[in-house]
């Protein structure tokens, strides 16, 4: 029979509860926001394009992307690609996460360190979210020390990730609260609102990271490396 660990949920169920509260209000502020245009009548794309303009980056090419808030940057290929609700819209909420994306090409375009660490990371962070469990399951299956050690290790990366994720995501928000003010892109009143869309956002990353730590002292105490003898 398969084996239920009890102290499973003890540490998996407020991570899940702070990521599920984290989405719903990530959604719920980006849809308010979403019905208030800007008074520039800018639209995500052409804030993105301004503020990149503005500090001096014109290699950096705009595009769409399906889906919903699956707005990213990708420093490899030098491209800022905008979901449908943000790309062709006016709105503060598309303002926001357009100008927040832009953030993170200005970032790679000035060497922010904390960036660079994080695409460094990300074969390991892949390697690490994938190979731990199993690790981890034929560890805790087959009694293995060496094995639960080498998942943790494995899983440690991945929870790294998620933390040098934050100040990466935090400062991109921060320059894009203010250059979206300088560029005239938004008024300082309309500025707060669209900020209000990234602080939500940013919620959603610092409950990933507070769920990853989680999962590894669960691991940790499951294996016994902390707190004591293992079952």
């Amino acid at each position: 029979m398969f084996y239920f660990d009890p102290l499973y949920l003890v540490f998996m169920l407020p991570g899940l509860l702070l990521a599920g509260l984290a989405s719903l209000f990530t959604r719920s502020t980006f849809s308010k926001y979403s019905q208030v245009a800007a008074s520039s009548y800018v639209t995500g794309a052409e804030a993105a394009r301004r503020l990149l303009h503005q500090a001096g980056i014109y290699d950096v090419k705009i595009e769409p992307v399906d889906g919903m808030l699956t707005d990213h940057y990708d420093p490899s290929s030098r491209t800022l690609r905008l979901s449908s609700e943000v790309y062709g819209r006016n709105s503060l909420s598309a303002i926001g996460v357009a100008c927040h994306e832009a953030g993170h090409a200005i970032q790679h375009a000035t060497g922010y360190a904390p960036l660079a660490m994080r695409s460094a990371l990300v074969p390991a962070a892949n390697l690490g979210s994938s190979g731990s469990y199993i690790l981890l399951l034929l560890g805790f299956l087959l009694n293995s020390a060496p094995l639960m050690l080498l998942g943790i290790i494995l899983f440690s990366l991945s929870v790294l990730f998620t933390l040098v994720t934050l100040p990466v995501e935090y400062n991109a928000s921060s320059r894009a609260k203010q250059l979206m003010v300088s560029a005239g892109i938004v008024s300082p009143g309309e500025a707060a609102a669209a900020g209000s869309v990234l602080n939500a956002a940013f919620m959603t990353y610092v409950a990933s990271a507070v769920s990853a730590l989680l999962m590894l002292l669960y691991y940790l105490v499951r294996s016994g490396l902390l707190g004591g003898r293992r079952d």
